[in-house]
């Protein structure tokens, strides 16, 4: 039984990685009907802004983690200016290929500039954690699960009780009906950006203490959110939750209880059964269409 709960405990921190990215995913999507496939790079980049800023200059970690985000914020500015806005009128097929570029230039821009070598990002905590009866509560962990449900409500409260989250459903929900009314969409879809740059950036900083920082952990991330959108129900907020939770938690079992080679494979494998029995996700609507 304490194992079971070390495993539920690790499973939910990393799910908790993957919700975060996958609520970048999911805001996107309703802001723009598109998909940002460089999510997972925005993990990749705040990662490696905190290496340099934390490890190579030295500078205190709360100072380093505010530069970043401001850095992510500014990345997300950039993003929407340089890739979405310029193909906003198109389909989405452009928009999509245009984020696929992105984020190629994006892993190979860090690549060419910092190098191949993994770096290794410390923990935020002197301590690593501490024993509760059977099961060991990693400080990182801990901290993972706390930002993820903090941003959860903070999201909640954003958008149910502030003018500017009710507008940015609005847009989300009819683009040109929010326009007749008033509403500035481009700086709603603006916004849009910088938070879900932002998102992806705490995801990727939390997570750098427990993996290595490496040009590839944006992709591993972002595959990993992918999948738990459309497990929870693509463009649904508490879908991304819960999917991540859950892939979290399975391929952390997976791995412990089956086979750790295979560990990433469990997760796809959960998505290829949703898409064949369930492709609406769980929160998710059939849409019936005329034939």
């Amino acid at each position: 039984m304490d194992q079971f709960f070390q495993l539920l405990f690790t499973g939910v921190g990393i799910g908790s990685v993957y919700a975060l990215v996958a609520l970048g995913f999911v805001l996107i999507f309703r802001a723009t009907n598109v998909v940002n496939f460089a999510q997972g790079e925005f993990s990749m980049v705040a990662a490696y802004l905190m290496v340099v800023f934390a490890v190579d200059l030295g500078w205190p970690y709360w100072l380093s983690f505010l530069i970043a985000m401001a850095g992510m914020a500014l990345l997300g500015v950039v993003f929407n200016l340089g890739v979405y806005y310029p193909l906003r009128h198109r389909s989405f097929l452009p928009v999509i290929i245009a984020t696929i570029g992105a984020s190629i230039l994006l892993a190979n821009s860090v690549l060419a500039i910092y190098g191949p070598q993994p770096q290794v990002l410390e923990s935020w905590f002197e301590t690593q954690g501490f024993q509760l009866g059977g099961v060991y509560l990693d400080n990182q962990y801990l901290l993972i699960i706390g930002v993820t449900i903090a941003m959860v409500a903070l999201q909640y409260w954003f958008f149910e009780h502030t003018l500017l989250g009710k507008k940015m459903q609005a847009t989300s929900q009819d683009k040109e009906m929010a326009s007749l009314l008033g509403i500035p969409v481009s700086q709603m879809i603006m916004i849009t950006f910088v938070y879900s740059a932002m998102l992806g950036g705490i995801a990727g900083i939390l997570v750098a203490p427990l993996l290595f920082v490496s040009i590839q952990m944006g992709s591993t991330i972002a595959l990993k959110a992918f999948a738990a959108t459309i497990i929870g129900g693509f463009g649904d907020v508490a879908g991304a939750i819960i999917g991540g939770l859950a892939l979290g938690v399975i391929e952390t079992f997976g791995a412990a209880y089956i086979s750790v080679p295979y560990k990433d494979a469990f997760a796809f494998f959960v998505l290829v059964l949703f898409l064949v029995f369930r492709p609406q996700g769980i929160f998710g609507e059939r849409v019936a269409e005329k034939a």
